[in-house]
């Protein structure tokens, strides 16, 4: 076990030196708006009563990688599956670079392997919460839109 600030962490995650999932990774990226544990419990206990949503990420496949789509972003569907029984597979023969042009309304996760990712998000968070640090793992731009 090693303790690691959530830049730390980011930092040791596109090294390679560790690998943690794409939740995780959407996580340490939100946690980078507090630069103190002190900052992050005065925002905790400021929005605790705010409310919280549940959302699914819906995994789109491209030809050249996985967008995970959350809540608010332009290609999350408007049913989306919680709980895997409709097993609806989206996908398309576009590549993630084009996607990321055409788009304009963003809340995702791009996925190229399991050490290249890259969060994008131009919504507005809902009850108070705060939006991750937009951060990437690449060297890809697809930010001219945001």
């Amino acid at each position: 076990f090693q303790w690691s600030s959530p830049p730390e962490a980011i930092e040791r995650f596109k090294s390679q030196e560790i690998w943690f999932p794409p939740p995780q990774f959407y996580e340490f990226c939100r946690l980078c708006n507090f630069p103190s544990l002190g900052e992050l419990q005065k925002f905790s206990s400021e929005r605790a009563l705010e409310g919280c949503e549940r959302w699914m990420p819906v995994m789109l496949s491209a030809a050249d990688g996985f967008i995970q789509l959350l809540p608010g972003d332009e290609l999350y569907p408007e049913d989306p599956d919680y709980t895997g029984e409709k097993k609806i597979m989206m996908s398309t023969d576009k590549k993630v670079e084009d996607l990321m042009k055409e788009g304009g309304i963003f809340h995702r996760m791009v996925i190229k392997n399991v050490n290249n990712l890259a969060v994008y998000v131009n919504i507005e968070a809902k009850y108070k919460h705060v939006n991750p640090v937009m951060m990437k793992c690449d060297n890809s731009d697809y930010s001219s839109r945001l």
